[in-house]
Order: structure tokens, then C-alpha cells, then sequence
């Protein structure tokens, strides 16, 4: 019983960690503003860059990252404590990888429904680089690498993360991981482009907003505050 309670209570702190509103912080406690209610409606990290400047974004996507790699980490350690042993017939080499793509779920989860947001938030792709730097650091700097190239030369952040979410994918599925892992790649990246729905749309009517662009009109047609550090 402790073992499942344990278990549970895992899943609900990497969701916790997911959940933290790191750009809805930056936004009240930099400008007094909600940043939902400006630029693309998003807690992420592209629209702290629209609204707050440079610094304040690279603080978030840090943030964000780390939340990843720290429910991964935390649900490792927790498996990992001596007292927490599984019931008779649960190996403990099989479930441990399944229970940490739990909580990799979990946190990405957390990130775009935040329960300190009434259930809104971010696109999970930060927290999701985070979650692959912690399993496999190889797919994790392969994703970012092709996020960073594209963003280069696309300067549009939504298709730059789509693209890396597909190569995440696709690195899982070619190199040598457990399926627990290789699940969870999938779901995860599938739910991130899946967070994209929005600017998919904005990408084939020609109308998503690229990098460094000093106003955007938000998705419902209101002006946004310009950008004045971009």
C-alpha cells in the first residue's frame, strides 16, 4: 500500500513541478500584467520574449527546462529509496522506466494545464526538452540542436519546436531506449504539436508571427503591447 501511495504522490508532485506559472510569474512580477490576456495568450516563453524582453524569457525557458529534468530526477530518486520496495511480483527493473515516463507525462501535463491557471499554460516544449535531456541526453540535444537550426532560419518559434518534437521522435524510435522511453517520446511530442493547434493554422494561412517582431495581433484580433527589447 505505501509503495502505491508513494507512487500517486509522485505523479502528483512532478505535476506540481509542471505546474509552476513561471512566465504568468515573470508577467505580474515584472510589469503587473497577466500575460494570458497579451501576445499569443501563452505562459511560454516566445510570448514572455514579446512581452518582457530577452532576459526575463531565457530565465523562463531555464526555468521551464528544469522542471522537466527535476520530475524525471525526482521520480528516480524515488524509486530509488531503500524502504520503497515493490509488491511480490512486480519486477522492479521493469516498472521503474514506466513509472518515470509517468511522471514525464505528468510534468508536461502540469506545464500546459497549470492548476494555478484554471487549467491553462504553456505549449509543454520547454518542459518537454527538459524531460529528454533527462532520459537521454543524445535525443535531447539532437531535438535542440534541430529546434536552434530551424530557428535560424525560420525565426518562428512554434514551427521550429514542432520540428524538433518530430526529430525527438524519431531519434527514440531509431536508437536503442526502452519502449517505456520510446512511449513517452511519442506521447510527448505528439502533445506538444498537439498544443500547436493554433499556430498550425497561423503557419499555413501565412500569418504566423516570426522572431523579433515588434507587434503582433493576438489570436482574437487585438493589438498586443509592442516589444520594445526584441
Amino acid at each position: 500500500m505505501v509503495f502505491w501511495i508513494a507512487s500517486v504522490a509522485g505523479l502528483a508532485i512532478a505535476y506540481l513541478f509542471g505546474s509552476i506559472p513561471t512566465g504568468y510569474l515573470a508577467g505580474k512580477l515584472l510589469k503587473g500584467i497577466d500575460i494570458r490576456e497579451h501576445g499569443s495568450r501563452s505562459t511560454g516563453a516566445t510570448n514572455v520574449l514579446r512581452m518582457l524582453g530577452k532576459g526575463p524569457a531565457l530565465v523562463v525557458l531555464l526555468v521551464d527546462v528544469l522542471k522537466g529534468v527535476a520530475a524525471i530526477a525526482f521520480a528516480r530518486w524515488l524509486y530509488a529509496l531503500p524502504f520503497l520496495t515493490p509488491p511480490a511480483g512486480l519486477d522492479p527493473q521493469s516498472f521503474v522506466p514506466w513509472a518515470v515516463c509517468l511522471a514525464g507525462l505528468a510534468v508536461l501535463l502540469g506545464h500546459g494545464r497549470s492548476i494555478w491557471l484554471n487549467f491553462t499554460g504553456g505549449k509543454s516544449a520547454a518542459a518537454g526538452l527538459g524531460v529528454l535531456l533527462a532520459l537521454s541526453w543524445p535525443i535531447g540535444l539532437g531535438a535542440a540542436a534541430v529546434f536552434g537550426a530551424v530557428l535560424a532560419i525560420s525565426r518562428i518559434v512554434s514551427l521550429s519546436s514542432m520540428l524538433a518534437a518530430l526529430t525527438a521522435i524519431a531519434l527514440v524510435c531509431g536508437m536503442e531506449q526502452p519502449l517505456a522511453y520510446r512511449l513517452l517520446v511519442i506521447a510527448g511530442g505528439l502533445y506538444v504539436i498537439a498544443r500547436h493547434r493554433a499556430n498550425i493554422r497561423r503557419l499555413l494561412d501565412g500569418t504566423e508571427p516570426r522572431l523579433g517582431q515588434s507587434s503582433l495581433t493576438s489570436i482574437q484580433g487585438e493589438e498586443t503591447l509592442p516589444n520594445n527589447n526584441s
